[in-house]
């Protein structure tokens, strides 16, 4: 079947897709669409995956076209973990179609209206700014634009809402853009009779469920499919009536998403800048991370700081018992043989990457009382 017929195909193909999934990138591909296939390959669940690209670049329409036509694509797991050297590959078989927004929005109205169960996301860097974008156009032009046209055709068909799990690096995200999409059904629908029962769906009926996700999607293959590490974390803030994408080991349902956002906050990205200034003030001796986890010079500080400053200050609030363990994989993935993590992409932007990542922890020790000179002297 060719890319042009299987992009005309209808709604009725896709239905035992009850996921959608905004994005069409190598993260997405190699993690979320990862999962889920391990999880529909061992049976411990049935959703597959209809993907829909909605950006403008003619890049992306043509990855999505190869991908409405095959479907099944390899990603390469290559790193350590557990102790153990992996490098495998896996054939991805979740994606049940892939449609382009802009060519075939009827395709996918229908499907949301009468499939989806689950929106999953992960648009570009600007993918929740919505400028004067309308929900009611045709074809809306932002993410949050898409998304209110969807879901209000859902209400208007009279059906459940959905479970919305964005994956963008947003704190919050959920709630952000549950607050996008809310302000945009007031706006534009301001002078439709039943808004206030749509506004009111969207509060009470849909799922709006804020998630983490880490893994390292280092390069694409060509021409579809990715090189990841083998870590993987999708962690999912549960709540009452939320729909699980899928059952897996790196799949987290989780009460409070605060304990993972602040290891891989204070943890990984510390660590990540920490070990750059240290390379900065050594002359920049080496390229990679994984070069640098050889070099005493930079990883012996970079160990001390995070098991004599670190982890002691943030015991205050987790403990240790969960802060060690990350500490652990957290040097393994650094050490990651086959990962070319440049140093100086991780410098860009250091100040304030300082500022975030590093500075905090230094004020809770302040509070506690501890004294950090490694992390004063990268600060100052």
């Amino acid at each position: 079947m060719s890319a042009s017929t299987r992009l005309s195909t209808s709604a009725s193909d896709y239905r035992d897709a009850g996921i959608v999934q905004f994005g069409t990138g190598r993260f997405l591909l190699a993690h979320v669409d990862a999962l889920v296939s391990e999880s529909l390959e061992k049976g411990d669940s049935d959703e597959r995956i209809l993907v829909v690209q909605s950006s403008t670049r003619e890049e992306g329409k043509r990855k999505a076209r190869l991908l409405a036509e095959q479907r099944r694509y390899p990603v390469r797991i290559r790193g350590r973990r557990d102790g153990e050297t992996i490098d495998r590959k896996q054939t991805v078989d979740s994606v049940a179609g892939c449609l382009i927004a802009a060519e075939q929005w009827d395709v996918l109205k229908r499907h949301v209206v009468e499939h989806a169960r689950i929106i999953v996301s992960n648009t570009a860097d600007n993918g929740y700014d919505i400028g004067d974008d309308s929900s009611l156009a045709t074809v809306p032009a932002s993410f949050p634009g898409k998304l209110t046209h969807l879901l209000r055709a859902r209400f208007e068909a009279g059906n459940d809402g959905l479970t919305i799990l964005p994956c963008e690096l947003i704190e919050q995200n959920a709630r952000q853009l549950k607050s996008l999409v809310t302000t945009m059904a007031r706006r534009d629908g301001e002078a439709t009779a039943d808004n206030a029962a749509f506004l009111d769906w969207l509060d009470n009926r849909c799922v709006w469920a804020d998630t983490l996700v880490d893994r390292i999607v280092s390069a694409p293959l060509e021409p579809l499919g990715a090189i990841a590490e083998p870590y993987a974390l999708w962690a999912i803030a549960r709540q009452p009536g939320m729909a699980i994408p899928c059952v897996h080991p790196d799949v987290e349902i989780v009460d409070d998403l605060t304990p993972q956002a602040m290891c891989k906050l204070h943890i990984l990205n510390l660590a990540h800048t920490y070990l750059v200034d240290r390379w900065q003030q050594a002359g920049r001796p080496v390229e990679f991370v994984r070069e640098a986890m050889e070099c005493a010079a930079l990883v012996d500080p970079l160990r001390a700081t995070l098991e004599e400053e670190v982890l002691p200050t943030l015991a205050a609030e987790l403990p240790m018992n969960q802060l060690e363990p990350y500490l652990a994989v957290t040097m393994e993935r650094f050490a990651n043989p086959f990962l070319d993590h440049r140093l100086d992409d991780i410098a860009q932007h250091h100040a304030a990457k300082l500022q975030r990542r590093l500075q905090p922890v230094v004020d809770k020790a302040r509070l506690q009382g501890r004294a950090t000179p490694r992390l004063d002297e990268a600060l100052s």
